[in-house]
């Protein structure tokens, strides 16, 4: 077994798993970059490794019980053990509820909450020390904009699974927590954003900002930590007080 640990990170080709990933990596880490697409996950790899760090690609499609459960493998042959695991992968299709179609809920659904669930059990067979699960959730969780029922139902439901395995997983010494970003620029939610609804965002967040995906990945990375040993059960939310906000 390696004496360092590990984690695995869904969607980590680019954007919010990317930065998590590289800074993991740092902290000394190996980390089993998940995506589903090749090219992506070994582009994330290769900018780790040029830094010295330990990662690998996982190529697996985290929307399936039985990518999952072979990425977690993956990671647990390569490494000897699993200690984190950060779901991050999502697909996501914004539609006015008349214009809602079931292949949309059925792929955003496999993703963002079965794969969740798939993910969360294989971990949990796997954390035979103990490990930390942090779920990426959502702004949207608990406020949410026009066109966005499924996938605001989605990430509400993930805070949801994060509470009931944080409560079952507790006696096994497995932590379970959430982080709840606001908008954050990146190349997956690039086909939602504008100048227009940026600027909206910005004066509507009393940080004055959007944030970005090296502020999620240092939320994350404190919740996979030893920092936050005794925190379990919670939905941080990361979003530069957007979401407490009246303006």
């Amino acid at each position: 077994m390696s004496s360092r640990k590990s984690v695995l990170i869904t969607g980590a080709g680019h954007g919010i798993g990317a930065a998590t990933a590289r800074l993991m990596a740092s902290r000394g880490w190996s980390v089993g970059v998940n995506d589903i697409k090749a090219e992506f996950a070994e582009e994330a790899v290769a900018a780790i490794t040029a830094a010295g760090g330990d990662a690998f690609p996982v190529v697996q499609n985290a929307g399936t019980k039985e990518g999952i459960e072979a990425a977690v493998a993956a990671v647990v042959d390569r490494t000897g053990r699993l200690d984190g695991l950060v779901n991050n992968a999502a697909w996501v299709r914004y539609q006015a509820i008349p214009d809602i179609m079931p292949e949309t809920v059925e792929r955003m659904l496999n993703v963002g909450f079965s794969g969740i669930i798939w993910s969360t059990q294989a971990a949990a067979a796997a954390m035979t020390n103990g490990g930390a699960i942090v779920n990426v959730a959502s702004a949207a969780a608990f406020r949410s904009a026009r066109n966005s029922m499924v996938y605001s139902g989605i990430k509400a439901g993930v805070t949801g699974l994060t509470r009931a395995a944080a409560s079952e997983l507790g006696d096994l010494g497995i932590r379970v927590n959430a982080v709840a970003p606001s908008a954050i620029p990146t190349e997956g939610t690039a086909r939602n954003r504008n100048a227009e609804r940026d600027a909206k965002r910005v004066a509507d967040t009393p940080m004055g900002r959007l944030g970005t995906v090296d502020d999620i990945a240092h939320a994350i990375g404190y919740l996979l930590g030893e920092d936050s040993a005794f925190v379990t059960g919670q939905v941080l939310s990361v979003d530069g007080g957007i979401g407490i906000a009246i303006r």
